[in-house]
């Protein structure tokens, strides 16, 4: 399978302008994603996506791959199928688009040789990440998003909030239960589908808790969903890239 990596990297951001550039252990943030993804296997062809000349000239600096997209693009998944646009129109195919934000420098080769695997079931339309909660911390927080799947792995939903509610039981104990799952948000698409998908527009569920899976969802696609050990570290404030500093002095990456 022709496998594409798509990483989305804008510089505007409302609590960290310009993070895919900040230094994290002497190198851009998205240099770090970039060089990850390089580790993985059956990957064709790694492009970063932009609309910032500056993550543009960086990439080119240190070796990658980037090109120019629209600044008005929604979200990452948008900007995606921007360039699998461009690339149809260039005689260019592939089977699999992964989508990779350009914050997340702890992205594992391991977690995109899963992903694609997930398409060897040639019924797979997406698929996505979840790694097991281990504290009460973690699974009240909002900004962890929670994932409840089927018994063949397939996502039912995705929540901010805790799910499943656990009636008649102290929320505090809830994780010494069951097992509880947090969302990894990385995700691969068969090309077909990502061409669908971002002609869909905002439904209730998104609009209520901002999460775009819910779109899809919401419109009848299937979200297969695979386990990952690794608890990615993204870069939305410059609180995050001091924990990210943190992190890769305690884990040579």
């Amino acid at each position: 399978m022709r496998t594409l990596v798509v990483i989305p990297a804008r510089y505007t951001s409302t609590r960290f302008p310009g993070k895919p550039l900040a230094i994290l252990s002497g190198k851009p943030v998205i240099q770090w994603v970039w060089e990850h993804i390089a580790a993985a296997d059956n990957v064709t062809r790694t492009i970063v996506a932009t609309d910032d000349e500056r993550i543009l000239n960086a990439v080119k600096l240190f070796g990658g791959e980037a090109i120019m997209t629209s600044n008005t693009h929604r979200s990452g998944t948008d900007r995606c199928g921007e360039v699998v646009r461009t690339l149809r129109q260039n005689g260019e195919c592939y089977d699999i688009v992964i989508n990779v934000q350009g914050d997340e420098p702890f992205v594992q080769a391991q977690q995109i040789n899963a992903l694609i695997g997930c398409f060897n079931n040639p019924d797979t339309q997406i698929a996505t990440l979840r790694t097991a909660i281990h504290s009460i911390e973690e699974l009240e927080s909002p900004n962890n998003v929670k994932v409840v799947s089927s018994k063949n792995n397939q996502a039912l939903y995705f929540s901010r909030q805790p799910i499943p509610y656990l009636r008649g039981i102290d929320p505090k104990l809830w994780i010494s239960k069951r097992p509880y799952y947090k969302h990894v948000g990385l995700y691969a698409f068969t090309t077909s589908t990502i061409l669908k998908i971002t002609q869909l527009q905002q439904g209730d569920l998104e609009q209520s808790e901002s999460l775009e899976q819910l779109r899809w969802l919401e419109n009848g696609y299937t979200i297969q969903v695979c386990d990952t050990q690794c608890s990615n570290i993204g870069i939305d404030t410059p609180q995050d890239l001091e924990i990210a500093e943190k992190a890769l002095i305690g884990n040579s990456l």
